[in-house]
């Protein structure tokens, strides 16, 4: 197995610009920057590449003493992800006073401004100097890892589902719920595949989520959404179907995702519940996206868990499938035969030919005699039929529908299709 990538960790007080550093050397906004000390609490991971060295940085929370910290229930873990954090750092950067650090003996302290940019290409320079060698993993173009998103309401157990699938505790975890802010990227590998976990805030109802901190972390959710292959929305055993799950549910089929419904904390279901007729009950709340696997895990005992991460390459390799254009355009025939659109007046939907446009999502563009004939119910349909001849399992697919035009025309003869007039 090649070495890791560098690792370099940005440690201080609380409210010294921590986060805006790490965010100015990612080039990203993932971690949060408010004026309120304590905004960051869990390890942030991102990379950062700087001429032709790229290293991994991980945004800690403010060191401080736990008397003077604001929010006493949470000193002492924050301490422990700091302290984590340096143990895997390959180099030690402290924020402090100029002359506190001329003090130390450290050598000549690096005047920076992460909000401007000043200064930021010298401390880069500086720090590309003292990384260790480059391995081979860090010299490869390596493919995209898998990226993972948990997302579900406050409290289901989030954290404590990404502490036991990283196997170790790298976000905070407390039974008050909005203990965990930022979207925490993890990277970690299983069974030979690169990926990314990222635990998030829990997302509330929107009439529940208040200003400040709170609704930047319910942004950051839905943009670790955005940004994820797969998505595990947990769910709390003992109210299986809240409205805010598939609120939450829909948001991630418009991104178009992969989904998997994750019953978390399985362990504390009552005695004799039974999987199948579960599964079922959530199934049936969730018709508008009846692919989406259903997947029993306990974090405190670990059940459930490499299974769910298999599960999570087989969606990502799903969300990647392309089908044949010839046997796309086979079976949807076959299924206008079967089972014809209702007329409209006296005009009715014909399909002409089919094609898959794009993967992740999985993308398929009907050229159509008019698009303003197709029903919604038939576009179900359709998609129903997609899936029941290629599968599928796990991912949304998309379903546009042209009418079709000359330069369409073109397309299909230079695939060698021949579209009926």
């Amino acid at each position: 197995m090649s070495a890791p990538s560098p690792l370099v960790a940005i440690v201080g007080r609380p409210n010294v610009g921590k986060s805006a550093l790490f965010n100015r050397m990612t080039r990203s906004r993932r971690a949060l920057v408010e004026r309120l000390a304590g905004t960051t609490r869990d390890r942030q991971y991102g990379w950062c590449r700087w001429g032709r060295r790229r290293f991994r940085v991980v945004d800690t929370g403010g060191l401080e003493g736990p008397d003077d910290f604001p929010g006493a229930p949470f000193a002492d873990p924050i301490r422990e992800q700091v302290e984590l954090a340096l143990d895997e750092a390959d180099r030690r950067e402290a924020s402090a006073n100029v002359h506190e650090l001329h003090a130390l003996g450290l050598g000549e302290p690096i005047l920076i401004s992460a909000y401007h940019g000043e200064g930021t290409g010298d401390l880069l320079d500086d720090v590309v100097e003292r990384l260790p060698e480059p391995g081979a993993a860090e010299e490869s173009e390596r493919a995209q890892p898998i990226r993972i998103a948990i997302v579900g309401r406050p409290n289901v157990g989030k954290s404590s589902l990404a502490n036991a699938i990283l196997g170790e505790e790298r976000t905070i975890v407390s039974d008050i719920p909005g203990t965990t802010r930022d979207a925490i990227d993890s990277p970690f590998a299983f069974e030979g595949h690169e990926m990314v976990l990222v635990d998030t805030a829990g997302i509330r109802r929107r009439g529940k989520i208040g200003r400040g901190v709170e609704r930047h972390s319910v942004q950051q959710a839905e943009r670790a959404i955005a940004r994820a292959d797969v998505v595990f929305l947990l769910i709390e055993p003992s109210e299986p179907t809240a409205a805010q799950d598939m609120h939450i549910a829909s948001r991630i089929v418009e991104f178009g995702k992969g989904m998997v419904l994750v019953v978390n904390k399985w362990d504390l279901a009552e005695p004799g519940t039974e999987r199948g007729a579960y599964a079922r009950e959530i199934d049936g709340r969730y018709r508008f996206a009846p692919w989406a696997p259903v997947h029993f895990t306990s974090a405190l005992t670990g059940q459930g868990i490499p299974d769910l991460l298999q599960l999570a390459v087989h969606v990502d390799e799903v969300r990647r499938r392309r089908v044949q254009t010839s046997e796309l355009n086979r079976v949807l025939q076959r299924a206008f035969v079967q089972h014809p659109p209702r007329s409209v007046g006296r005009r009715r939907l014909k399909l002409l030919y089919v094609t898959q446009a794009e993967v992740q999502p999985p993308t398929f563009v009907f050229f159509v005699n008019d698009p303003e004939l197709l029903h919604f119910a038939y576009r179900r349909y359709l998609e129903n039929r997609i899936r029941d001849a290629f599968g599928f399992e796990g991912a949304a697919i998309r379903l546009r529908f042209r009418a079709r035009g000359a330069e369409d025309a073109a397309i299909e003869a230079a695939e060698g299709v021949e579209a009926p007039a």
